[in-house]
Order: structure tokens, then sequence, then C-alpha cells
């Protein structure tokens, strides 16, 4: 099965007094090439062709135009109307994205093509360099180009007491 229209995107933070609220804006990876073939890496694979869907698991990895994603397992929805058409994806347990510098982790994501939205769920972590942010969920919309990272935790998970927190670098300057 070959996985066609499948893109990622990734949120680089911006420092500034919006860390003081519970959401704080992000701009996506800029030059990701969402056209670019993509290849997929996994211990198990289990086609279930009456649901549409392929589940994998152990280890699976997809990477595309030097984009990563990292999970213990990964659900892709897809139709199949003349040819594979990926809808959704769903990674969970241990998911990490990176894209040069950029690192993101959390429990589960969800790349929602239709939409083209990206959601990272429970203990987010967003790093970039010695800059870092967490929060309970960060939302990536790949049209506008605007990213919300959110404290609110999911159940069961941790981050900080329910807030965005970060830290930043700041340039040495000058006396």
């Amino acid at each position: 099965m070959t996985i066609r229209s499948l893109s990622f995107g990734l949120c680089v933070a911006i420092a500034g007094m919006s860390m003081l609220s519970t959401a704080s804006t992000a701009q996506s990876i800029r030059n990701h090439n969402s056209n670019a073939p993509i290849n997929v890496s996994a211990a198990n694979s289990q086609l279930q062709d009456r649901a549409d869907r392929v589940v994998l698991s152990g280890g699976v990895t997809v990477t595309q135009a030097g984009l990563t994603l990292n999970a213990n397992r990964m659900t892709v929805a897809y139709t199949a109307v003349g040819s594979v058409d990926v809808n959704r994806l769903d990674a969970t347990g241990g998911v990490t994205i990176t894209k040069d510098d950029l690192r993101a982790t959390s429990n589960s994501a969800i790349y929602d093509l239709d939409s083209r939205l990206i959601t990272l769920i429970g203990n987010v972590t967003l790093v970039q360099g010695s800059n870092r942010l967490t929060g309970g969920r960060l939302v990536i919309d790949l049209v506008s180009g605007r990213s919300t990272i959110n404290g609110g935790a999911a159940p069961g998970t941790t981050n900080g007491g329910g807030r965005v927190t970060g830290t930043f670098s700041v340039p040495q300057r000058k006396d």
C-alpha cells in the first residue's frame, strides 16, 4: 500500500508575553515539502481492509523530507476510490516529531488531513535549541500557520499544574 497525501507540520515556539496566558502562539515549520514521498517502517502491520485502515505497531517510524514521526502504534485511515487517499493518522505511545533542531513529544498525536490539523495531546513538550515549551495540548493549523499550546492536561497526565510553561534563551547583550 502506498501512503500518499501525508504531510506533517511542526511548530516553532516564539518568545513573548503570551506565555502569561493559557495559550501561546507559534509558527509552523517553513519549507517542509509535503509533496515529498514518505517512508513507513514498523515491526508489525495489519491491514483492516473492511474498515479502510492500517494498524502499524512496534517502533513505528514515518519520514518525509527531513521530518520524522515516531510512535509505538499508529493507525492510518484511508479511502480507496481508484487510489489510496490517507485521511487521518493517529499515533499513540511515546510520540516524537522531529525536523532539524525541532523536537515535539506527547502521549498521542492526531493528524487530520481533511482539516489539515495536527494535534498533540498529553504531556506535550516542544523544544528548539535551548528554548522549551510544555503544555497539555498543541494544535497546529497547516492552512493558517497558527499553532496554539494550551495548559489543560489530558486525563491521567501531568504538565505543570495545567499551565503552559517555558524557558527561552536570551541573546547576550553588550553592556
